[in-house]
């Protein structure tokens, strides 16, 4: 699929998306025009924040099912917050709200759309029939979750054995104190550069349908767990040769005025 033009929606709610950034590593992975937009998520109708409500997911368990969301849930996405005192955060069906997104962005076929965004994105998965959180939604528009990029890749086995038995918070601190470092946190200064990575996946594949790798040693290697992320994105860097020649290939076929 051809690409003319990027447009960045920007989620100022995380101040660790360096957006400007993000724009000039674009621009100089892709030689692609680059447009930096506000927050998706501002400044809707009421029906619109209606139907972003109503993609809410309430059994993990269960594929999809709208709901009639309710006047406060209806008015925390016109916040864009959480509900208050909430002990599990509330996770979107990934492909519901990325219609809704769809429905209210303009329809240019060779432009993409790249929606930032703080709300948990999921997929209903038909291996395991339930809900995972996802980074990542691909295609146009391409929703990139921050909170996903922070709760879906998984963190070490062994911090999961620690708080089996362990659930105090004053433990769960400790555990967490443990293994600092190995894992992303919120307002985690290394966030930017990974979110860079899923930038360079959602453009891959829109570009050439061309989903993940399977190589760690590629940046568009889709990885599961916290560790890997890092190597991939952090640590190496780079593209395997077939991404790699991939990449030139979509250099060849544009150009920026």
């Amino acid at each position: 699929m051809k690409i003319s033009k990027i447009i960045l929606y920007n989620e100022p709610t995380v101040p660790e998306i360096q957006i400007d950034k993000i724009k000039q590593f674009i621009i100089d992975t892709f030689q692609i025009k680059v447009e930096i937009k506000d927050n998706f998520f501002e400044s809707l109708e009421d029906e619109i924040f209606e139907k972003i409500a109503s993609t809410r997911i309430f059994d993990l368990k269960k594929q999809f099912k709208k709901h009639a969301p309710t006047q406060e849930e209806i008015q925390i996405e016109k916040e864009n917050q959480d509900v208050s005192g909430q002990d599990i955060m509330t996770l979107y069906d990934g492909f519901e709200l990325q219609n809704i997104i769809a429905e209210n962005i303009p329809n240019t076929d060779s432009t993409l759309h790249i929606i930032f965004t703080n709300k948990i994105t999921a997929t209903f998965d038909n291996d395991d029939f339930r809900y995972h959180a996802r980074a990542l939604i691909s295609s146009n528009p391409t929703i990139i979750s921050t909170t996903g990029t922070i709760e879906a890749p998984a963190k070490p086995k062994q911090y999961y054995l620690d708080l089996m038995t362990n659930f105090s918070e004053e433990k769960i601190e400790e555990i967490g104190k443990k293994y600092k470092g190995e894992f992303l946190e919120y307002h985690d200064l290394r966030l930017n550069e990974i979110i860079e990575g899923y930038v360079l996946q959602a453009i891959m594949y829109y570009a050439t349908g061309d989903a993940f790798c399977e190589n760690k040693e590629c940046r568009l290697f889709n990885a599961h767990w916290q560790k890997d992320l890092f190597y991939s994105q952090i640590e190496n860097k780079k593209l395997c040769d077939k991404h790699q020649g991939n990449l030139n290939e979509l250099r060849n076929q544009v150009g920026m005025d």
